[in-house]
Order: structure tokens, then C-alpha cells, then sequence
């Protein structure tokens, strides 16, 4: 597609990297991983702060980065937006000072067209009234509306968000994700954001980049990394908990269904899973069970894969609970599921309650085990 961005940068130290992703126009993608993962590190070479020992680098037809071919266009060059954590204003300056400084610097713009457009970024982003506030006169979501609007009175090519929510509270963070998803729809310019919250990543992207250590672990929607990740330390990043080993068993009849034994080969319990034909026969495996797929049902139901448990624990959490389920069979395992307050109301759980464990068979997902 036009003006797709693409990136990739690889080099073995003194910060390691073994990145590689793509973005559309329009699109918004998450850079999802532990603090010093390497997320930043990304951010700063889009910018043409740092350059890789092999990187590339493109936007569309235009090359702002190629190490083999010796080509390493300046910041100032790429026209990249950028958001900082701390969002980086100038105290001494008024909201609109701040963002006239980035709206002159595009080619042939003249100070009054500069100021014209420095104020419409600004009332795009809800700030028309504070144009002559200086930063410690502004609130914390306030100011970060002033960094954004700075960001996009570059007109860049692409926008780049360093973990921009971290420093606001809880009700204007939700207030600043709902502006940035009315924005993207104008912009159509592909957005980066760094962020550690799933949560947030989940909301506000399309797309999804787990980076541990460099290296790009793993791209694809929210949902498809938090249900199927690639491997058990994705599982590990994206926050699953009901992380298990067991014994995989390919399908043998025509239905699409292998079996999944959990727990000691002499005992244990045998889970219905889909056989997608990536997975050998009697491999072991590691595997996670996606949250939406598993619910606590009343003691005694039968079916697929109903396992009966025991309530281990049960903790209320605002207005829903998060439960801890010991199974009969697996006396050394513990399933935890979130419930909601209308869950947790119906089945009013106590400790030492016997219930049923549904797992549907499309929410196992069956990794690989790897040797460490």
C-alpha cells in the first residue's frame, strides 16, 4: 500500500535490536514489552536519533534510512511527530509559542500562516482557550494536548507516542484515548505508541508489536496476540496466567479435534483442542487459555471439557472477584478467572464450593514446549 511505513533494525549491541514491523496509513500501532525492552530504542531510530549498525527504514517511496546503501536522512528531514513521555515544552513559552515553534518549521511557511495553523492544532485538541498558558499553568492532560498538537503542526508523515498517558490520571487518560481515536480518523497517517498497558493497547490499536530485548517477538491484532500468543514468553508479556504444560495428541478422527492431556500421564484430565496441524503427535507442549473461553458453571455439568473443581480462593475486586479453581484431578493446579459484578453476583462463590470448570476448546491455545 502507498505509504505504508516500514521498519527493521538489527545489530548486536551496545543496545541490542532485532526489530522488524510495518504499519498503514491510518493505522495505530502498539509497542507492547518490559521497560528496557527495547521500545524506545525503536522510537529514537524512526527519528534519526540513533542508527542501528543494518537498519532500514522507509516511508512509502521514501527511504529515510538504509545502512547498506549509505543513506541516513537528518530529524529534521523525515518529518516525524514525535510525543515524549514527559512531553518536553518549553516552560518559558505560552501553549501557542510551543506549537508556532514546530508549525514554522515547515517549508515556505510564513509567521503568519504559522500562527493561523499553530491555533487550529491547538483547537483540535480542545486547547483554544489556554493559547496563552504557560505549561505550569496547565494541567497534566492539558499539557499533553499542547505536545500533541506540537507534534502535528510538523504535518509529519508519521506520528510517534512515547508512552503519552502514563502521567494522567485514570478519567482523562480515557478522555485523551477517545480525542486520539477522532483524530486518527483525520490524520490517516500511520501512529506508534508505546505503551505497557494492555489495556491500552487493546483500545486504541490495530495492530500489536510485542518487543522483549530488541527483538520483535511477535505482530498481529490485540486479540490474536493475547489469545494465540507465539510462544510461552509472549504468554508471559501479555499478562496470561493460566500458563500450563501437558502432552499433545493429534486429531485421529475427521472432526478437526486432537486431545490435550493435562497433568501426570497416570492421572490427570484430557481437554478437547483444535488440531491445526502445527504441533506433532505426543509433543510436549506449553499452553494458555484465552479468559473470554473459560466460566465457572454450578457443580455436576457435563460436556466438553467440564472439569470438576473446587473454589481455592475467591477475592472480590471492585465490583467483580477474581476466583482461584483447584481441580480434583490436578491437585497442584490452580485456574484463576476474572468474573464481573454480574458473574460474581449470580454465583455468590465461597471457598470450598464445588463447581464445574468450563474450558471451550477454541480458547486453548497449544504452544510448543522449548528446551531452556
Amino acid at each position: 500500500m502507498q505509504n505504508r511505513f516500514h521498519f527493521f533494525a538489527q545489530q548486536a549491541g551496545p543496545i541490542a535490536l532485532n526489530a522488524r514491523f510495518e504499519c498503514e496509513p491510518g493505522q495505530v500501532l502498539a509497542l507492547v514489552g518490559p521497560s528496557g525492552g527495547g521500545k524506545t530504542s525503536v522510537l529514537r531510530t524512526i527519528a534519526g536519533l540513533i542508527t542501528p549498525a543494518d537498519a532500514r527504514v522507509s516511508f512509502g517511496n521514501e527511504i529515510w534510512l538504509d545502512t547498506a546503501a549509505a543513506i541516513n536522512l537528518n530529524p529534521q528531514a523525515r518529518r516525524v511527530g514525535m510525543v515524549f513521555q514527559n512531553y518536553a515544552l518549553f516552560p518559558h513559552m505560552t501553549a501557542l509559542e510551543n506549537v508556532l515553534i514546530a508549525a514554522k518549521s515547515v517549508a515556505r511557511r510564513d509567521d503568519r500562516d504559522a500562527q493561523a495553523r499553530a491555533a487550529q492544532w491547538l483547537e483540535k485538541v480542545a486547547m483554544a482557550d489556554f493559547l496563552t498558558r504557560r505549561p505550569s499553568q496547565l494541567s497534566g492532560g492539558q499539557q499533553q494536548r499542547v505536545a500533541l498538537a506540537r507534534a502535528l503542526a510538523r504535518e509529519p508523515q508519521i506520528l510517534l507516542l512515547d508512552e503519552p498517558f502514563s502521567a494522567v490520571d485514570q478519567a482523562t487518560r480515557q478522555q485523551l484515548h477517545r480525542e486520539l481515536a477522532k483524530l486518527r480518523a483525520q490524520l490517516s497517517i500511520p501512529i506508534i505508541l508505546v505503551t505497557h498497558d494492555l489495556a491500552e493497547a487493546g483500545a486504541l490499536a490495530d495492530t500489536m508489536v510485542i518487543i522483549d530485548r530488541g527483538e520483535t517477538l511477535q505482530q498481529g491484532t490485540p486479540r490474536k496476540v493475547i489469545t494465540s500468543p507465539r510462544n510461552a514468553r509472549v504468554a508471559q508479556l501479555v499478562g496470561l496466567q493460566n500458563h500450563f504444560k501437558g502432552v499433545f495428541r493429534r486429531a485421529v478422527s475427521a472432526d478437526g479435534f486432537g486431545s490435550l492431556h493435562w497433568g501426570a500421564i497416570d492421572s490427570g484430565v484430557s481437554l478437547q483442542v483444535r488440531d491445526k496441524g502445527r504441533i506433532d503427535d505426543q509433543q510436549s507442549v506449553t499452553w494458555v487459555i484465552a479468559g473470554d473461553y473459560v466460566s465457572i458453571e454450578p457443580d455436576g455439568v457435563s460436556g466438553i471439557n467440564r472439569i470438576a473443581a473446587i473454589v481455592d480462593e475467591s477475592t472480590r475486586l471492585g465490583e467483580g472477584a477474581v476466583c482461584h479453581l483447584r481441580m480434583d484431578q490436578l491437585p497442584g493446579e490452580l485456574v484463576r478467572i476474572v468474573l464481573s459484578a454480574k458473574q460474581a453476583r449470580d454465583l455468590n462463590l465461597q471457598n470450598g464450593q464445588r463447581v464445574t470448570l468450563n474450558i471451550e476448546p477454541e480458547g486453548i491455545h497449544v504452544m510448543p514446549l522449548r528446551a531452556d
